[in-house]
């Protein structure tokens, strides 16, 4: 699994001219998460990659998502999962299939609720489009 973590200002997903999820923080204290899965990626995975993204200190004044309740977008993203070694069109047979990362998704998002975490979410398989203002910037990748 991996998670392409952003340190943002405010963040929302909109599908079909529709806002599906968002997120307004304190400067300096909301997540944007880009979830990924792959074939090998269980439930457990995901648990632990949320525990880890709920205690990285990114924060301003390095603190964590648990420290200041820091809200957080969680949005799947299959093409973390792009091979670009040959060509120039990427494969995408490490991404999880539909079915697989739906639900692995779901429990990622389901274990930062279960630590505490105000979680909302983009809506899996649609076509998103994703605003965000990534404050520092921050972006750091998470992998299992």
């Amino acid at each position: 699994m991996r998670v392409l973590v952003q340190r943002v200002a405010k963040a929302s997903v909109t599908v079909a001219g529709e806002v599906v999820g968002a997120i307004s923080p304190e400067p300096g204290q909301g997540l944007l998460a880009l979830v990924g899965a792959t074939h090998s990626d269980t439930p457990q995975i995901a648990a632990g990659l949320a525990n880890k993204l709920w205690s990285l200190r990114i924060l301003e004044g390095e603190r964590s998502a648990s420290d200041v309740n820091a809200p957080i977008l969680v949005v799947s993203q299959f093409t973390l999962y792009a091979d670009t070694a040959k060509g120039r069109r990427p494969s995408w047979s490490k991404a999880a299939p539909g079915p697989v990362a739906e639900p692995l998704v779901d429990a990622f998002a389901d274990a930062l609720r279960a630590l505490g975490a105000t979680v909302e979410t983009g809506k899996f398989g649609a076509h998103m489009h994703v605003d965000l203002v990534n404050d520092g910037p921050v972006t750091i990748l998470l992998e299992s």
